[in-house]
């Protein structure tokens, strides 16, 4: 919860005044603060505080609208975000529990192998180190495939959309890859 409040803030934090709104402000305090004496052309301007007064309402028309717009649109990115990582933890769950219950079948498999065949031991043994290191080696491959898997999909993220979110997410993978980079 703490970290839904930090995010709101944040977002709301982001949403202070935009590109419109500043140009909305200088063009006000330009038209109240300067007259003709100072620019000759605002000479052309009938009634600069009036033309003032409706940039000011303007201005705050814009940054009201802005306001309710990047909100909505940052909540609905917050809400998806958060369903996706949702869903990638439901998937990643469920195959772990997959990955389990073979890992299990494997282990009686091997311990029933193991009863049956005793006079042929040695046979068996160099059989099933090398399925072990087969085994190791193809669980090591696709465990680097998914490492890289996401390093590209963080990378692609923050190429289409250069925000905090994909930086610290980008920056996360940059961190795991050199921490255990050499064990992988």
């Amino acid at each position: 919860m703490g970290l839904l409040n930090r995010q709101a803030g944040i977002n709301f934090l982001s949403l202070l005044p935009g590109t419109t709104l500043t140009v909305l402000g200088i063009a006000v305090a330009f038209l109240r603060f300067y007259d003709a004496e100072d620019f000759q052309f605002l000479g052309l301007i009938a009634e600069p505080r009036t033309w003032s007064n409706r940039l000011t309402l303007a201005a705050t028309l814009v940054a009201v609208v802005n306001f309710g717009v990047e909100w909505d649109r940052r909540n609905r990115e917050t809400d998806r975000l958060a369903e996706e990582r949702n869903r990638r933890a439901e998937e990643e769950q469920r195959r772990d529990e997959e990955r389990d219950r073979r890992a299990e079948e494997e282990q009686r498999r091997v311990r029933e192998e193991q009863r049956r065949v005793r006079e042929e031991q040695r046979r068996r043994e160099d059989t099933r180190r090398s399925a072990a290191r087969r085994t190791a080696e193809a669980e090591r491959a696709a465990r680097r495939a998914r490492i890289e898997a996401r390093c590209r999909a963080a990378q692609i993220r923050f190429q289409l959309e250069p925000n905090e979110v994909n930086r610290q997410a980008l920056a996360g993978m940059l961190a795991f890859l050199e921490e255990y980079g050499e064990t992988l």
